[in-house]
């Protein structure tokens, strides 16, 4: 069996990523949604909010095993979307991978990832504060830069189509 792609799915809290995540892994027969916030869960002690600068090893050795997992996932044969917060300051694990990784950025409004962000039922991050400060991370992206979407005035189905036209083209993978 050949491996499956790997397409990592970021952008601030509030940008739609697990909803992306879930409806592009809808396109192969087999595939895998790996969402970051799980391996975070999974910390029994000594968690520490992975916005906050004390969190800087936790989050490493969460990202190295998630890029390990994703890397597995793919070269089993199975697409998979990693959905999380994966700044370019985390791309060095899946870049040292020996496959192709592509990578997209969801980047709606400020004030849309705000709106979405608080409006989210049951998930835990309500700090419209760390939802700004996430943004701005993402404002500027350098060499990434084409790797982003403004999602903004998009239904998830517009978007997913507009993540499969970039993928198809080659413009989405990490170099």
């Amino acid at each position: 069996m050949s491996a499956g792609p790997l397409l990592l799915v970021t952008g601030p809290p509030g940008a739609g990523k697990s909803t992306i995540a879930r409806l592009l892994t809808r396109e192969w027969d087999l595939a895998v949604h790996v969402h970051t916030d799980d391996f975070y869960a999974w910390i029994a002690s000594g968690y520490v909010e992975p916005w906050l600068p004390a969190a800087q090893h936790q989050n490493v050795t969460i990202v190295e095993a998630i890029a390990r997992v994703a890397d597995g996932l793919a070269e089993g044969g199975y697409a998979v979307v990693v959905d999380g917060i994966l700044g370019p300051w985390f791309l060095d694990p899946f870049r040292a991978l020996h496959r192709d990784v592509a990578y997209v950025v969801l980047r709606p409004t400020l004030e849309e990832a705000e709106h979405r962000a608080g409006h989210r039922g049951d998930h835990p991050l309500k700090d419209l504060s760390v939802v700004g400060q996430m943004h701005a991370a993402f404002s500027e992206l350098g060499d990434l830069e084409l790797h982003a979407i403004d999602s903004t005035g998009s239904t998830p189905e517009e978007t997913v189509t507009e993540i499969h036209r970039r993928f198809a083209e080659g413009a989405l993978t990490l170099t």
